[in-house]
């Protein structure tokens, strides 16, 4: 038992003496976030100290002018609403051209949609989006949560026990450790470390163990009164550490696999005692191998570094001088409008002056035989604030890649035409495409894990609802097995280089070309729904597209046969020349080659069912005749 607590202890220590230096290694980034949050929120007078730490500077004078021009929270805002576009529709690609590697992609499709609409991917993605734009880096974490999903079943105790369902959450950059800072991914990394704060109760109710609860510095928002200008003071918000009491330091090594550990290594620390220690619980890598949970999203690539830059880096020292040409100018102002008296030694009661200042009307009496009282002059404000100021607000546009095309000199003077103007506007947007790939591809990457751990830990029948192809809700019941291939790609372009008008424009570019008519020149009920859909205005169609109907009915036949051997009788009610052709591509399929070299007989079952159809069709034809 002693040698056990022994051995536990050194594992402890040595991963607790690992985070130290972790945290040493990745100290300058985290000033660098903690400073890019201040200037976001409001708190621009502030700096990062020889010694590593944010501090705060006050003003010199009392007159001294203070205010916060935030243009970077502007900026941010704009670029946060432009990359709102990209929300990349997935798609999953059939690991083969058989008829059962299709169908598996088209389940695997079906989850993707699913899952998406349960988890409101779109909303994790723009939180996610907000923390990779201020501090450069954000990440996802993809977990499978047991106390999800439906209720199957009661415990010993009497407890509910859920199926279980995926979990994606946001993590903060402040919370990852990586073993070096040089990598340019998540997968080069040899391990990874991951620290958060929790209360002593919620360690308590979570892994069940007691531990010591302690005082931690924690990150968190608060309000300074740091800016203002004479006479008064505001207050700003500001990102600082903050203490919390009775916090346990819950840190959770993720080890990459080695020879020595094949599945890799998971280690849980609370305070100083181990609550998990095994291989690494996910199946969530290529070739069915065993990673890390975390999906990195950044800014701006930098060379040769694990962690992102974002424009607010850039627009710092901007930032500071269009504070300090805004507060200049406005204290000339003040010169201008509250004017600078010039006054004899003695000839007058200065603490009167002082206090009550030169108002309308004010007498003042000055001693006999002494000069009058007299106002410098302050002259004029100068041009140079007002052409700096013009400069530093060019300067913001060209910095963070985002403008204001209705307002430049170029398009005031109405001389431009449709197609400038459409390329000025994608010019404009190319400066996103980094920032838009990132989302994509964080997007691609979650759609893989997710798929990896339905298939690893689904063993029961699951059921998902989703909008189908006919604009009718539908319900399908699936498992892990039915997830043949996790090849993820982008069903549509990069949506940061269309608008939505420009994208409606196209859609009825189209509809006028009769591309989308079907041969009859009619558009179908399937078409009608998705084009409603593309164009924005929902699912208004709500009739059932009954060739899409007959076309499933044969499909299940099909699978019907290929599985057990036995397909039902055909019904009046079928579109049998539907069927017919439904069943003739089933026979001439790889999956029916296969069924077939276990079971003969299943090729005159189908053709006895394919002479029932036709069949149905002679007899049609002649009811046809003989009432005519």
């Amino acid at each position: 038992m002693k040698k056990y607590k022994d051995k536990e202890k050194e594992i402890v220590d040595s991963i607790l003496e690992d985070f130290k230096l972790r945290q040493i290694e990745r100290k300058n980034f985290e000033n660098s976030w903690q400073l890019n949050i201040n200037f976001f929120v409001g708190n621009q007078y502030c700096y990062i100290s020889p010694s590593g730490e944010i501090l705060e500077y006050g003003k010199q004078y009392f007159w001294q002018e203070r205010e916060v021009y935030n243009h970077i929270a502007n900026l941010i805002e704009t670029r946060l609403s432009k990359l709102s576009r990209v929300r990349p529709a997935l798609t999953v690609v059939p690991f083969s051209d058989e008829e059962k590697d299709i169908a598996s992609a088209k389940i695997s499709k079906k989850i993707l949609k699913a899952v998406c609409n349960d988890l409101n991917i779109g909303k994790i993605i723009s939180q996610a989006t907000m923390w990779s734009e201020v501090c450069g880096t954000v990440f996802y974490k993809v977990d499978w949560d047991n106390n999800l999903g439906r209720v199957v079943g009661l415990n010993e105790l009497g407890q509910e026990i859920h199926e279980g369902d995926v979990s994606v959450s946001i993590v903060s950059p402040f919370e990852i450790y990586p073993d070096s800072n040089t990598y340019n991914s998540v997968d080069e990394c040899s391990s990874i470390i991951y620290a958060r704060s929790f209360h002593k109760n919620a360690v308590k109710n979570i892994w069940g163990v007691d531990v010591e609860g302690k005082d931690i510095d924690i990150y968190s928002l608060d309000s300074v009164g740091t800016v203002g200008g004479l006479g008064y003071t505001t207050m700003s918000s500001s990102m600082a550490k903050k203490l919390k009491k009775e916090q346990v330091l819950v840190l959770e090594k993720y080890e990459k696999p080695t020879i020595e550990y094949p599945n890799g290594r998971l280690t849980i620390i609370a305070g100083d005692k181990i609550v998990f220690m095994g291989d690494l619980p996910y199946i969530n890598a290529s070739e069915k191998k065993r990673g890390f949970p975390f999906i990195r999203q950044i800014s701006v690539p930098v060379p040769n570094c694990f962690w992102g830059m974002s424009v607010v880096d850039r627009c710092i020292p901007v930032q500071r001088s269009f504070n300090a040409i805004k507060n200049r100018k406005h204290e000339f102002l003040n010169r201008l409008t509250m004017g600078i008296l010039s006054v004899e030694d003695g000839s007058l009661d200065i603490e009167n002056l002082e206090e009550e200042g030169l108002s309308p009307g004010k007498i003042l009496i000055h001693r006999q035989g002494s000069s009058a009282p007299q106002m410098l002059s302050t002259g004029s404000v100068p041009m140079d604030f007002q052409k700096e100021e013009d400069a530093l607000l060019n300067e913001f546009l060209e910095i963070s890649g985002v403008g204001d095309l209705i307002s430049t000199e170029y398009l005031s003077a109405g001389n431009v035409s449709g197609v400038a103007l459409q390329l000025l506007m994608e010019h404009e947007d190319v400066r996103l495409a980094t920032s838009a790939d990132e989302i994509r591809n964080g997007a691609k990457d979650i759609a893989k894990q997710i798929l990896r751990l339905y298939k690893q830990f689904a063993i029961t029948s699951h059921s998902s609802r989703i909008i189908g192809d006919n604009g009718s809700y539908e319900l399908f019941y699936w498992m892990g097995s039915d997830i043949n291939s996790e090849d993820v790609v982008f069903e549509t372009e990069n949506e940061i280089n269309t608008t939505l008008a420009q994208k409606r424009s196209m859609i009825f570019e189209i509809l006028n070309s009769g591309l989308l008519h079907s041969e009859d020149g009619k558009l179908s009920n399937t078409m009608r729904a998705r084009v409603l859909e593309q164009l924005g205005f929902g699912v208004w169609e709500g009739g059932k597209d009954l060739n899409a109907l007959h076309k499933n009915s044969a499909g299940k036949e099909n699978l019907l046969l290929m599985q057990t051997s036995e397909i039902s009788m055909p019904l009046e009610i079928d579109d049998h020349n539907i069927h017919i052709e439904e069943h003739i591509a089933c026979m001439l399929s790889g999956d029916y080659e296969k069924a077939l070299k276990k079971d003969v007989s299943i090729e005159e079952k189908m053709l006895n069912h394919i002479r029932v159809h036709k069949k149905f069709i002679e007899t049609t034809n002649q009811i046809e005749k003989m009432e005519k």
